[in-house]
């Protein structure tokens, strides 16, 4: 259990830390500061409001930015223990849940939260960020510390 609990921890900051670092090059070519980025984290929490409270959101988004990366790792390692081909042919797998985070995040997850409202519209770049940068570290972390037995 103790490798499982490193596996998933492993996977979720090693996602998290890539996405952050990606959403802030990324964003900040786009004219973004980067506690702007956390405070939009923390706005799915606080709504707009998350704007207006300087650094202590931020810090706030970037702690949720991290624990929501660690829940998808262990939702990554929860069915990687029924779906063998998750274990097995982790670049594939990881890539493709990657994928599957960038669209669950877009049009359920940000809906749903207090983020403010706004259409969703498809961004190449950012899918690209999380196929490498999400879903890869999640996989090959899990496939390595915790392989199914």
């Amino acid at each position: 259990m103790r490798r499982d609990f490193r596996a998933v921890l492993q996977g979720g900051l090693l996602a998290g830390l890539l996405d952050i670092v990606a959403a802030f090059v990324v964003y900040g070519l786009r004219g973004a500061a980067p506690v702007r980025i956390l405070q939009s984290i923390a706005s799915g929490l606080l709504g707009a409001e998350a704007f207006e409270s300087g650094l202590a959101t931020a810090f706030l988004g970037g702690l949720l930015h991290f624990v929501i990366a660690c829940g998808w790792a262990l939702l990554y390692f929860v069915v990687s223990r029924r779906l063998v081909v998750l274990s097995s042919r982790p670049v594939f797998s990881g890539m493709a849940y990657g994928a599957a985070v960038y669209f669950l995040m877009n049009l359920v997850v940000l809906p749903l939260s207090a983020f403010p409202a706004r259409p969703f519209t498809f961004d190449a770049v950012i899918l690209v960020v999380h196929l490498v940068c999400v879903g890869l570290p999640i996989a090959l972390s899990v496939s390595r510390l915790a392989p199914k037995l």
